[in-house]
């Protein structure tokens, strides 16, 4: 009987044993997923996997280093689409156990798959050690993650502001580090890090100080962390470096825009060479958008883009970059866009008429769990862009669930409060985010 209890009392201690590993679940192409995974303590990861029907189980062994945050990713191959693999996770004395999916298949024009796609910025974590009590209470609705996990998206792309840097870190690498990790190991953001496959783009508080440009001198520390914590396909170009990148998820197409690395002081006069994107950027964005060729296509952006009320930050400050990049879609004629933000601590749909275009639409989502601006001034509210009963002022996150036939895409535009309850939801065809088809020549 003694044996008995002594070994009863190892596996409940076993039991209540912190978690010394955390896993998220990365971008994941036709065959292949990422996962993401960092330890406490330097030393060897071993990840084991069996595809879907595979015979035999596929490993591979990472070494977590001090000087990548004891973070490594490792890339599950020989999934076939849509197909899924099982995983177990050995490192630091801990074990961790899932299962992650492929894309799915888009090759069947009249049955095509449903696609979902969860969109939130604006994660505030609270220090319970804060000295003043309003940035103790400035994060909460925690709860919020567990409400996207139970939506079961395809993918949850954060939108920036994905951790909140505070003033004493703003140039002490150490402590950025720190803040992200504490961010990523938070108990109630656990379950939805491996729901589903995660991309991100970031704002200016996961980047830097508030409203920070090109001259944050640790901007070069702030990219190497948000490459560590994240595990996008794609990161900027060599001759470009940044955050910005391309990904899809079944047939729908994304475009991730880094608007801090290469960003002017908006007080700079509107001058050739004022930009939010940098000219590299902008000139990959514009061959990107010719080549994209997905039914939907999503272009994602920290600040807002055709907010014409904001007084605060956004596209408008850069007028030159916002006149061009409107003229570059007219004359390209460029289908299928919708528009993706964050930042504003509150929610909305704008819509964006065009003459003889379709019209624009940009959905913004924000806050996740920092505090929300609950009543919009006078101009946000009045703001005639604004889709009416799509604004609000509430702890929220998006979906955009794509179905239908290809030839046919129908595309609903949800946002939720923290609880996971519907705040509005707007409908769309994806041939209303076409150009009307040209007269031939008589």
């Amino acid at each position: 009987m003694a044996r008995i209890a002594l070994a009863l009392a190892a596996a409940l201690c076993a039991a209540a044993a912190p978690a010394k590993l955390v896993v998220m679940h990365g971008y994941a192409d036709a065959t292949s997923a990422l996962v993401w995974i960092q330890a406490d303590a330097p030393g060897p990861i071993a990840v084991a996997w069996r595809p879907e029907g595979a015979a035999a189980e596929r490993r591979v062994e990472l070494a977590a280093e001090r000087e990548r945050e004891n973070a490594v990713v490792a890339r599950l191959d020989g999934l076939a689409p849509g197909g899924r693999a099982s995983y177990r996770i050995d490192g630091d004395g801990d074990v961790r156990e899932g299962a992650v999916r492929a894309q799915p298949r888009v090759d069947d024009p009249g049955n095509p798959p449903a696609i979902t796609i969860a969109i939130g910025s604006c994660y505030f974590l609270s220090d319970s050690d804060a000295p003043a009590e309003r940035d103790r209470a400035f994060g909460a609705g925690y709860e919020i993650f567990d409400a996207i996990a139970a939506k079961r998206p395809d993918a949850m792309l954060w939108l920036g502001d994905n951790v909140y840097l505070r003033r004493h870190e703003y140039f002490d690498a150490a402590a950025m580090a720190r803040r992200h990790r504490a961010q990523r190991a938070h108990p109630p953001l656990q379950r939805l890090l491996t729901a589903t496959a995660h991309l991100a783009i970031w704002d200016d508080h996961d980047y830097g100080p508030n409203n920070a440009d090109a001259r944050y001198v640790l901007k070069d520390e702030a990219l190497r962390l948000f490459r560590l914590y994240w595990a996008n396909p794609s990161y900027g170009l060599p001759q470009a470096p940044g955050i910005f990148g391309r990904a899809s998820v079944g047939d729908v197409d994304l475009v991730l825009l880094d608007d801090r690395y290469h960003r002017s002081p908006p007080q700079m006069a509107e001058e050739p060479g004022k930009s939010m994107w940098g000219a590299a950027q902008s000139a990959w964005l514009r061959a990107t958008l010719r080549d994209l060729r997905g039914s939907v296509r999503l272009i994602a952006n920290g600040s807002q883009f055709w907010n014409a009320a904001s007084r605060y930050e956004g596209l408008y400050q850069y007028a030159r970059d916002q006149k061009a990049l409107a003229d570059f879609l007219l004359a390209e004629r460029i289908d299928g866009l919708l528009f993706l933000s964050g930042d504003r601590h509150f929610g909305e749909l704008l819509r964006v008429e065009r003459p003889l275009a379709y019209p624009l639409y940009e959905f913004t989502s924000s806050p996740l769990t920092s505090q929300p601006w609950e009543r919009p001034d006078a101009r946000e509210r009045r703001n005639p862009q604004v889709v009416p009963g799509t604004l609000a002022g509430k702890r929220q996150f998006g979906l955009i669930r794509v179905t239908g036939p290809l030839d046919d895409r129908r595309i609903a535009l949800e946002a939720y409060d923290q609880r996971g309850e519907l705040l509005w939801r707007h409908e769309l065809r994806a041939r209303d985010l076409r150009f009307p088809a040209a007269k031939a020549a008589s």
